[in-house]
């Protein structure tokens, strides 16, 4: 059995390497040949094109990169129709993965189309359902309430549950938090962190001003991030506040959620990941003024972050755009940090919610769908 697998970022290249492992474990034939990153390359070798790294989000970010992304585009249709596979399997990153799918499915109708971890449509572009419907074999989601909207578009859709649950009880440790060391994490994407960590420097200067016993970490997701990170740090200008000497370390974001007094965390898997670990946090957001000049009119739902999403009312303050102000960041974080009774009932409602994503084996329930047929 032949499968073409595509992760486009570092959150799905994890997604796809549990996925795949769950495959090979009910069945060693498969062969895997696609595009995702170090942990799917590492897994499958060299018939994995490591690209992950690359990933970048927004309307400006995507069209500044078209040419890269329209090569990879023709490269991964021309591997698809070469290999004929028995499947394709599409993970997340959907912008890129839904466009590739519906062209395989125009190029080779008889081709099986499964996506892996539904698109948030039920936040915007509802109307992108049926249309999915009709280039998609199967959808894979993580929510239980993503089901009846591809049910009334005809579209298989099976509820796997979310594959965090077990990657993150595997990494967690029984520690106490040390109440003076504040976690940074920017995000995954090298726009983003552009974005995102210098605001985080700079609440990280003013904290510093305010409570000299402060500590502060940042997690890159990468070496070429990680170089990006310091390279803020180093030109920052923190206008005669102290240097809050933040170390940037790699590659150690979830042990830094579980160490930490409190966290400012960037929009996107992280703050789910640092839910489960019940970091009390703030969430950051900043992205291209196209980009969210655009969005803001077509997301439908009045919060950014999932764990938000998910208890349905703001458990975690969300600083988004213009509001991602170092003063009001400041000020959330010294209630979170100085206050036992608002940290607590913060860290009540994070276990809610991951309460509410159910049972751990969701990559094992993914592979049996699959293999279902």
């Amino acid at each position: 059995m032949k499968i073409y697998v595509v992760a486009g970022e570092a959150s799905g290249d994890s997604r796809g390497v549990e996925l795949m492992r769950a495959l090979r474990e009910l069945r060693p034939d498969i062969e895997f040949i696609g595009a995702g990153g170090r942990e799917m390359k590492a897994f499958a070798g060299d018939a994995i094109f490591d690209w992950a790294d690359e990933a970048v989000v927004g309307l400006w970010d995507v069209l500044k990169k078209y040419g890269y992304f329209r090569s990879q585009f023709n490269r991964m249709l021309a591997e698809i129709e070469a290999a004929k596979p028995d499947a394709l399997i599409t993970i997340d990153y959907p912008g890129f993965n839904m466009r590739l799918a519906k062209e395989a499915k125009l190029r080779m109708p008889k081709l099986r189309t499964i996506h892996y971890i539904s698109p948030q449509v039920w936040a915007w572009h509802r109307g992108r359902i049926p249309k999915m419907a009709k280039f998609l074999d199967l959808m894979l989601c993580l929510f239980p309430f993503e089901l009846p909207l591809y049910a009334d578009a005809g579209l298989r859709a099976v509820c796997v549950g979310h594959p965090l649950l077990d990657s993150l009880e595997a990494e967690k440790k029984e520690q106490v938090r040390d109440a003076s060391l504040v976690a940074l994490l920017p995000g995954s994407r090298g726009k983003e962190v552009r974005k995102i960590f210098p605001v985080m420097l700079a609440a990280a200067a003013k904290l510093k001003a305010s409570s000299p016993s402060l500590r502060f970490e940042a997690s890159a997701a990468s070496e070429s991030l990680a170089e990006v990170m310091n390279c803020i740090i180093t030109e920052r200008d923190l206008g005669g506040l102290p240097d809050p000497g933040c170390t940037v370390t790699l590659r150690t974001a979830r042990d830094l959620m579980q160490r930490a007094g409190a966290g400012m965390v960037c929009s996107g898997t992280a703050t789910l990941e640092s839910t489960f670990f019940g970091l009390p946090m703030v969430i950051l957001y900043k992205v291209a003024w196209l980009t969210w000049f655009v969005g803001k009119r077509l997301v439908k739902i009045p919060w950014l972050g999932l764990p938000n999403v998910l208890a349905g009312r703001e458990i975690i303050r969300e600083f988004l755009q213009d509001a991602a102000k170092p003063e009001p960041i400041i000020a959330e974080l010294s209630r979170l940090l100085g206050d036992s009774s608002v940290r607590e009932e913060h860290q009540r409602a994070q276990a809610a919610v991951i309460a509410s994503l159910g049972e751990r084996g969701a990559a094992r329930r993914a592979a049996e769908a699959i293999l279902a047929g």
